[in-house]
């Protein structure tokens, strides 16, 4: 297979991304938005040359006419367990597997996991996800090397501080942070808003 281009890069990835949470492809118009494009030129062109560079297969002119990727159709038909890492903290940099960081070790399913390498699990602390269904105590699945969407529930460093909340952008076109729970307000970064990674599942342990 050839190299792609950095934007080939970034819409192969959409699309594997896409794939793995509805398993389907997604259509011109979601590409569009997730690109913040407004023309369906553009898109096709990444599209073409993916699939003359052997990355995708196409079948018509339908809106999802992207075949599944043949690295997820494994995936998707043979889900299998895998341990993932519990961080009791993340630096400014990012995710940090040493043994300073990580408190523990859990056995999760792949099909709770969109790329098992690059995700981790966080600990909720708080009630400000409440209303997503997100309570103190759980365990969120996140993946650092997904690329954010807009609505998408994110680990994000905001003024040095970590938190978990929905990635948002305002008539203005400016990116906030959401709490899910009336009783706390939107979160505006005064400095620094970095998105450390994407929340993709969810473990709640009971106690007895």
């Amino acid at each position: 297979m050839q190299t792609l281009t950095e934007k080939q890069e970034v819409v192969l990835g959409l699309i594997r991304d896409y794939q793995m949470e509805h398993g389907a492809s997604p259509t011109l118009r979601e590409l569009r938005e997730a690109l913040g494009v407004s023309s369906d030129n553009s898109i096709l062109k990444h599209l073409d040359a993916l699939e003359e560079k052997g990355f995708i297969s196409r079948r018509g002119d339908g809106s999802r006419s992207i075949e599944l990727l043949e690295n997820l159709k494994n995936r998707l038909d043979t889900p299998s367990e895998s341990r993932l890492p519990l961080l009791g903290f993340i630096p400014a940099g990012g995710p940090v597997l040493s043994e300073e960081h990580v408190e523990s070790w859990y056995t999760v399913g792949e099909d709770m996991v969109y790329r098992m390498k690059d995700s981790y699990l966080l600990r909720v602390v708080g009630d400000s996800m409440i209303d997503a269904g997100i309570h103190e105590g759980d365990l969120v699945v996140v993946c650092g090397s997904l690329v954010p969407k807009v609505r998408d529930i994110v680990v994000a460093l905001v003024d040095k501080g970590n938190t978990v909340k929905r990635y948002m952008r305002d008539k203005e076109g400016i990116f906030y942070l959401k709490p899910e729970n009336s009783q706390y307000d939107p979160i505006y970064p005064q400095h620094e808003l970095q998105i450390q990674g994407v929340v993709t599942g969810l473990i709640r342990l009971y106690k007895r």
